[in-house]
């Protein structure tokens, strides 16, 4: 039996089973500093809003990866936002392998994700940045 969970990843980049993604490209947020990690959800979920969230024009897209070093629970939404992890979201300063991509997945209604970016531009006013050491 399996019991590896699967992971995603949400982005506008068009990517193929095998490829990379790496750390030290800019981030999606905030003052889009080079980002030390990669982020990667347990949850369709999590990987939806990074599709959904993501700069750029592109379609948003939800890749299936494979951590190819160790993952930590992501600071940004673990205990700060979302106690004990419940949306099972990850970084890693190793690579992500694509396995697939998810292609019959549903964004969140309009006005859900307009009130997202309304906080995101709020916290950025603030001068919050994710969480990256």
């Amino acid at each position: 039996m399996n019991t590896t969970p699967t992971y995603y990843h949400g982005t506008r980049a068009s990517l193929a089973p095998g490829d990379l993604i790496v750390p030290g490209h800019k981030s999606n947020y905030g003052s889009r500093k080079k980002a030390a990690y990669v982020y990667l959800s347990a949850t369709l979920d999590a990987a939806i809003w990074g599709a959904e969230l993501a700069l750029g024009d592109a379609p948003g897209r939800i890749y299936t990866v494979a951590p190819t070093g160790n993952i930590e629970d992501d600071p940004n939404l673990t205990d700060k936002k979302f106690p004990g992890n419940p949306t099972r979201s990850y970084r890693t300063g190793s690579p992500l392998r694509v396995t697939g991509e998810v292609t019959d997945w549903q964004g969140h209604p309009p006005q859900q994700l307009q009130a997202m970016k309304d906080h995101l531009e709020h916290l950025k006013q603030q001068g919050i940045e994710a969480i990256e050491d």
